[in-house]
């Protein structure tokens, strides 16, 4: 469990103080774009890795407290959760979006507010976040708290400091696309910022992010060990 803990941390603290804060502009300064791009990715798929380690050997001990368990109502909602969860995270992995990495000049494009982005400027985040919030709900042991409450809590800080960072970064024209958007989702939509408008997402996204979620579905048994479906 000190290991998951370790690597909880680290894994949050390298996104929400190394890259979304001043500091990750020191670094730039310091080593360069290609050079800190490259490192950070390094520490961050060794940070995943270690992550997903420590929560394997955590689960399995003797002393993992659970402090509540699955029910067939609670199966149920994380099944509809995770079907929300893909359709913000896949559609929101393949629309061009100012907040990703190295997208900061699709801003300059006029029709950039479409699709996902009318939703929220942070779809895959999201999704992330209903993702984790989805296995919390049916996972209570410490050690899964843990994995999942970190990523959740990342990703939801994440949608704040990628705002406060292209802030920063880019000025008024952030600062124009961020009044005709929303983090929340749906948030522009009700306040009457912006239209849903299904067909701009591409059907082909809502098509694979169903197939993906089928695929993680009947899958779940080899990936996690355990069934998803009831």
């Amino acid at each position: 469990m000190q290991s998951l803990i370790a690597a909880a941390s680290f894994f949050v603290l390298l996104h929400l103080l190394v890259s979304g804060t001043r500091l990750r502009n020191v670094l730039v300064g310091v080593v360069g774009q290609g050079a800190y791009m490259g490192a950070f990715s390094l520490a961050s798929v060794a940070g995943l890795v270690w992550l997903g380690m420590a929560y394997g050997a955590a689960r399995h001990a003797g002393w993992n407290a659970a402090y509540w368990d699955i029910t067939p109502a609670t199966r149920h909602v994380q099944l509809g959760l995770q079907v929300l969860a893909m359709l913000l995270i896949v559609p929101g992995l393949t629309t061009p979006n100012p907040t990703s990495v190295a997208q900061e000049g699709s801003l300059s494009k006029a029709n950039v507010i479409q699709g996902m982005l009318r939703i929220t400027r942070h779809p895959f985040l999201w999704g992330v976040a209903i993702w984790a919030a989805g296995h919390l709900v049916v996972n209570g042991d410490r050690a899964s708290i843990l994995l999942f409450g970190s990523i959740l809590v990342l990703a939801l800080f994440g949608t704040v400091s990628i705002d406060a960072k292209r802030k920063r970064a880019l000025g008024d024209t952030w600062t124009a696309f961020a009044a005709q958007t929303s983090n929340i989702p749906f948030g522009a939509i009700l306040a009457g910022r912006q239209s849903l408008k299904i067909g701009e997402i591409g059907w082909w996204r809502i098509a694979l992010a169903l197939v993906i979620y089928a695929a993680l579905l009947f899958g779940h048994p080899y990936i996690a060990g355990v069934r998803a479906l009831p």
